[in-house]
């Protein structure tokens, strides 16, 4: 997408939501007392519940405007009075669940192309857990946890595309997913693959560079700089043989600009633009 103005906050998973809450404060504090904040339950089949639990912590942030959405089909992803309320919005957020229901359900809609809209003119995209594979171009949907880099080990879709040529991961260290995450850069070697650990994020800007906020770590892994590997050759389950991959781990601090491919050791706000 060309031309963007708008931040997306890229959540691992397991944010807190209960003490400090510095990542579902980085959006907050960018909304306006007039301003909505949309928060989408696409993803879970619990929509009420965790729709609640996020409208309370928001407004305990110091969010005023908030409304909930739960567009649970491709019929109501079409509808105009809904797009038209997420189109008024400042700040929509993604909750977790299942990220296939988010792309089966948005993918090729009126609310995708709000969605894009609102990101580009200015607005804030954030999403936790599956709201955060979504937003990359490629997108893991399955995939073994707690094992090495094997071919058969994640099940890649298309994402909602908010940034190009990268591959998200999420509840990274906590769940083991590098072996998995590898395999995805190694069989798309143009992507960037990114591996946020829960409680922490990646706040995006428009001159695409990002930096990194939480308690925990970033982990990237570029494919660009792979010399050989065995992934066309091997059979499912076996092992891949990968020479040359590019890995960083960065915790709070640091940025990463992902035109360039070139880690940033940040002091505050370095990034923003």
């Amino acid at each position: 997408m060309k031309d963007i103005k708008g931040l997306l906050i890229i959540i691992g998973g397991a944010e807190d939501k209960k003490n400090e809450c510095v990542i579902l404060k980085e959006g907050a504090k960018n909304i306006s007392k007039d301003e909505v904040l949309t928060i989408l339950t696409t993803a879970t089949e619990k929509p009420e519940e965790v729709g609640a639990e996020y409208r309370q912590v928001f407004r305990r942030l110091g969010v005023d405007n908030i409304q909930i959405l739960n567009i649970n089909s491709r019929d109501e992803a079409n509808n105009r009075q809904l797009t038209e309320k997420l189109e008024r919005s400042k700040c929509i957020f993604f909750t977790g669940g299942d990220q296939l229901r988010i792309t089966s359900i948005l993918g090729g809609t009126t609310a995708n192309e709000t969605l894009k809209k609102v990101y580009t003119r200015g607005g804030i995209i954030m999403g936790t857990s599956a709201g955060a594979s979504v937003m990359s171009s490629t997108m893991a949907v399955q995939g073994e946890d707690n094992e090495p880099a094997k071919k058969c080990t994640l099940k890649m879709a298309p994402g909602l595309d908010f940034i190009s040529d990268t591959l998200i991961d999420q509840h990274f260290d906590q769940r083991g997913r590098f072996g998995r995450l590898l395999c995805g850069v190694a069989e798309n070697p143009h992507v960037l693959g990114i591996g946020i650990d829960e409680d922490t994020a990646i706040v995006v800007y428009p001159d695409e560079r990002f930096e990194v906020v939480g308690n925990n770590s970033v982990t990237i892994i570029d494919g660009r700089t792979i010399q050989s590997s065995n992934v066309s050759e091997q059979a499912q389950n076996e092992l891949l043989a990968i020479v040359g991959v590019t890995v960083h781990t960065l915790p709070r601090g640091y940025g990463f600009d992902m035109k360039n491919r070139v880690v940033e050791r940040l002091k505050s706000g370095a990034c923003k633009k």
